[in-house]
């Protein structure tokens, strides 16, 4: 089976990393990769950002399967171009993509279908004056999230209705997220311990992965700015049996229900970002594609012949059967640049004082690099989180372990990680 992986962060290396694995695999073009892509077993980088060069080249080299790592390409609509190329294509079609493309859509989703979820009111620009009414008259603290795609930018815990007014100003008047800021959503704020819930989908059948609990806020005991995660554990040590249940019959069976009910091409990953508020799940919102970091906590512990279900995910013959794990625990942990997620320096040379080839640096890690690449030999920063290493252990304090000491034997200038990802005290809060 050859394979096309698309896009460039931690995610693709981490299944880049997985799709390896496979005895199925012969090989993995990933495009356009990162400097831990192009050192994968069986892969290798492909210089291709645009869709056409990348639906091209998925034809000129006979790709048996395509997944799609990021939400941008999904919500333009390359999952649907790549099967009408005849390539099976693991991520839902451009209609589908509107989950996570549109705040507003997906909740209207939500509530047209019966899943739980936090209130909300949703406001377009021209209607600014009625959403500052709206806000003054509003329960504290609220979630004020822009509609479109915004890198994690989008969202904005306010605690005043002056927080609140501000921050409509700004999606509004000073326009600093553009076209993804043109429409709102003013949420109930929840307050409980946050899910992630990646599950496979082939259109009719939904398979949920283990659990995980990522950390989006940059600094220690979740202070700070909102980044794209800091740290994942799985599984998640809040989620119960019982939580499963519900997560199952109120906000997943209902999801692939509504999916079919509206006619959507689904297959792909639904993630589910998920509140566990008052002892139920509340459904914050959805991603249209793997996590990331949590992708990098969850695959490692799969017991599984991930080419095999991600073939299967594309031509909607999943089997739904529980899937097989190593047991124990996974934890994640993300070095970034100094000065992440806001201004950061890179081209700064990454050292390593263990092994990393991307596989086992130490027993029971794993290396999976982001923002980062090779020039002239030397592996170099190029991004805000810069790469990631992943522990496991049977016990969440053994991955946790396992993970830090090899954060240990890697350095540049700059480099940056939260020291209590995977800890029990963690409270999260409705962004994710």
């Amino acid at each position: 089976m050859k394979i096309m992986v698309i896009g460039s962060g931690g995610r693709e290396h981490a299944l880049c990393w997985k799709l390896s694995r496979s005895p199925q695999v012969e090989s993995i073009l990933c495009a356009p990769g990162n400097g831990g892509t192009d050192n994968t077993p069986k892969c290798r980088n492909l210089d291709a950002v645009q869709a056409e060069d990348q639906i091209r080249a998925a034809v000129d080299e006979h790709i048996d399967l395509v997944v799609v790592g990021p939400e941008a390409p999904l919500v333009d609509g390359l999952a649907d171009r790549m099967r009408a190329a005849g390539i099976p294509t693991v991520g839902p079609g451009r209609d589908a993509a509107v989950l996570e493309g549109s705040k507003a859509a997906a909740k209207e989703f939500m509530v047209r279908h019966g899943i739980r979820t936090a209130e909300y009111r949703r406001f377009e620009r021209e209607e600014g004056a009625a959403a500052r009414d709206y806000v003054r008259s509003a329960a504290y603290p609220l979630v004020v999230k822009a509609d479109g795609l915004a890198a994690g930018k989008g969202v904005t815990i306010c605690e005043t209705a002056e927080e609140a007014d501000a921050t409509i100003h700004q999606l509004f008047e000073d326009d600093i997220l553009q076209e993804s800021g043109r429409t709102i959503v003013i949420e109930q704020f929840l307050e409980g311990r946050e899910v992630s819930i990646l599950t496979l989908c082939d259109g009719s059948r939904g398979i949920p992965l283990i659990s995980a609990m990522d950390h989006k806020r940059i600094g220690e005991k979740d202070t700070g700015p909102n980044t794209g995660g800091m740290g994942a554990i799985a599984p998640n040590p809040f989620f119960t049996e019982e939580l499963q249940k519900d997560f199952e019959e109120a906000i997943l069976k209902p999801t692939l229900r509504g999916l079919e009910a509206d006619g959507l091409d689904y297959r792909g990953i639904i993630f589910f970002g998920l509140m566990l508020h008052g002892g139920r799940n509340y459904l914050l919102e959805y991603n249209v594609r793997f996590g990331d970091p949590e992708t990098q906590a969850v695959l490692p512990l799969l017991d599984e012949d991930l080419a095999e279900l991600m073939l299967r995910t594309a031509e909607g013959r999943l089997e739904e059967r529980p899937l097989n794990y190593l047991g124990g625990a996974a934890c994640n942990v993300v070095m970034a640049s100094g000065g992440y997620p806001g201004t950061y320096e890179v081209g700064e040379p990454i050292r390593f004082s263990i092994p990393a080839s991307g596989d086992e640096a130490l027993p029971g890690t794993a290396f999976f690099i982001a923002g980062a690449r090779k020039r002239d030999g030397v592996l170099e920063t190029s991004g805000g989180r810069v790469l990631s290493v992943t522990g496991i252990g049977d016990t969440p304090e053994e991955a946790r372990t396992r993970a830090y000491e090899a954060a240990e034997g890697v350095d540049f200038k700059g480099k940056y990680l939260r020291r209590d990802i995977g800890t029990a005290g963690k409270i999260a809060e409705n962004v994710l």
